[in-house]
């Protein structure tokens, strides 16, 4: 890998699934990666920082900016909903998240009135190694 892979983990609320992917991307890859946390708010970032992220950004400019220069983004899926995480999910925090040119890998987990067709009933662990899994995979063929 010679590359720096730069990975944006966006989260908002209280940030423990962003936390959660943290600690596992931090456990697989080490210091191979650039852990950018982005949070909808404060406390969000703050505890994905704590996770063991590099660098950390709160709110729609941060996630707006930083959205157009990672090589892979993850988080649940509701980042790319508008108004999702109960409104702090801006419209064009989903719009740059969605647009961006890096890989974006969701956990099919939502707060909202969506129903995913898959097996989004898998607990946490197993959707965060899978995620661990398809960033190894992006990784290779970069």
């Amino acid at each position: 890998m010679e590359k720096d892979i730069k990975v944006m983990v966006v989260d908002g609320q209280g940030g423990g699934i962003g936390a959660t992917l943290i600690s596992a991307i931090r456990k697989e890859f080490g210091d191979k990666l650039t852990i950018y946390a982005l949070g909808t708010n404060s406390i969000a970032t703050a505890r994905m920082m704590k996770a063991g992220a590099n660098k950390g950004g709160t709110g729609e400019s941060a996630i707006r900016y930083v959205s157009g220069r990672v090589d892979i983004i993850i988080g649940p899926i509701s980042v790319i909903m508008p108004y999702s995480m109960l409104g702090e999910l801006t419209p064009d925090m989903a719009t740059a998240i969605s647009t961006s040119e890096a890989v974006k890998i969701f956990l099919p987990l939502t707060q909202e009135n969506i129903k995913i067709v898959g097996d989004p009933g898998e607990p946490l662990p197993h959707q965060v190694a899978e995620a661990v899994k398809i960033i190894k995979e992006v990784i290779e063929d970069v």
